[in-house]
């Protein structure tokens, strides 16, 4: 797509990647963007690059507007390769131009690149950088989410350009959230939010609503949110800033998620009985088995539900290798404010149901102990053990998410 005026004389430049499914094994069905803008002022200004493949369509969205060699300041928000890696192509275009950049951003492109000969201005919270009509107010987010983030803020327009924050991994031709709305769906584009603060953002909750607070009461005004990724916020940017909030608050739906593998569906045949306790608890279940489902996804649905069982049989008297690879994932992203429990099936030697509750108190968890296992296959007796520990389990789990109402 060619570049697309968002404000006044400020451009996306950035690139469609519709065919990306595997985003450092985050996958993306729906492709995503790299986004990159343009500010035409006296001092003409791009904020971030884009991924090194789509250096070449970058470059001939700025042609489109202007001769690159008259870009002055080129402002660095965030050093990883799918925003920079094109870097080293855009300076040959923009020698003598100064890059504005945090000073951890400074040394992290130093492990990519030979930066000899290129200009760095420093730069931290606070700082303002004049390009003629309009003042760039620089906000440093380290840890959301690499040390060398920042955001960068257009008092003139109103315009947060939020770098990896608010963002969705979203290939779409519409770049604004109510042009999206008008093809797809709230719904659709809520969940690619939740998705993406999920399996980028959990673990940085406390400084997502720290930094959120901060920005707040530095009186900002802000009618529209620019990230790197995804759709552009002009509808209501209030919304995605209060939906991060929920979400750093730990806000989860009353809903129990199964995530489960199975060897000789043993395990899954335990599903069943104890779904039926959870719904005759009044609580609603989805289903997700780890082999047949992207582990983003998994993960998306983990923290979408207040309530989590996990099923695995035992192999080599430990959890099966998907489930382990699920809580290993998991508790890399430190989740908060969720309630769990396992089952599972074994033959010989049980093991797996343990070590999962060793993981879940390893994460800080509220669990839900003792699980429930059988020996080879469920019989009926079994059956009636699954059934009462779904239903306490969702019992347990209403009472859990009423500390949060």
């Amino acid at each position: 797509m060619k570049a697309v005026e968002i404000k006044p004389d400020i451009y996306w430049v950035g690139a469609i990647d519709w065919a990306v499914r595997d985003f450092h094994g985050y996958i993306t069905p729906n492709g995503t963007t790299y986004n990159n803008y343009l500010i035409v002022d006296k001092q003409v200004t791009l904020l971030d690059a884009v991924k090194h493949d789509f250096a070449e369509v970058t470059i001939g969205n700025i042609k489109g507007i202007i001769e690159p060699s008259r870009i002055e300041n080129l402002v660095i928000n965030h050093i990883e390769p799918d925003h920079a890696s094109s870097i080293d192509k855009i300076m040959k275009l923009i020698p003598d131009a100064t890059i504005y950049i945090t000073e951890k951003g400074r040394k992290g492109l130093e492990r990519y690149f030979d930066t000899s000969g290129w200009k760095f201005k420093i730069v931290k919270t606070g700082d303002i950088l004049n390009i003629g009509k309009r003042n760039l107010l620089f906000i440093e987010t380290p840890m959301i989410h690499w040390p060398d983030s920042m955001m960068t803020y257009i008092k003139e327009d109103k315009l947060l350009i939020s770098q990896d924050a608010f963002g969705q991994h979203y290939a779409s031709a519409s770049r604004f959230d109510d042009e999206f709305i008008k093809c797809f769906s709230v719904s659709e584009l809520e969940d690619a939010v939740r998705d993406y603060y999920a399996n980028i953002l959990m673990p940085f909750g406390a400084l997502i609503k720290k930094k959120v607070e901060e920005i707040q009461k530095m009186g900002l005004e802000i009618d529209m949110i620019a990230p790197d990724h995804g759709i552009i916020w002009r509808d209501d940017p209030s919304k995605v800033i209060k939906a991060y909030l929920d979400m750093a608050d730990g806000k989860a739906d009353l809903v129990v998620v199964i995530i489960y593998d199975t060897m000789w569906h043993s395990t899954e045949q335990m599903i069943p009985p104890i779904l039926q306790g959870i719904k005759d608890e009044g609580v609603e279940v989805k289903v997700i088995k780890l082999r047949s489902t992207p582990m983003s996804g998994a993960i998306k649905e983990f923290w979408k539900s207040r309530g989590c069982l996990v099923g695995t049989p035992t192999l080599n008297n430990i959890m099966f290798p998907s489930v382990a690879e699920f809580l290993s994932h998991l508790r890399g992203l430190r989740p908060k404010k969720r309630i769990v429990g396992a089952f599972g099936s074994y033959g010989w030697g049980g093991g797996a149901v343990k070590e999962a509750y060793e993981e879940f108190k390893k994460m800080g968890l509220e669990v839900v102990e003792p699980g429930v296992q059988v020996v080879y296959r469920a019989s009926s007796e079994d059956e009636k053990r699954c059934y009462e520990f779904g239903r306490e389990f969702a019992k347990r789990m209403k009472e859990y998410h009423g500390k949060f109402l």
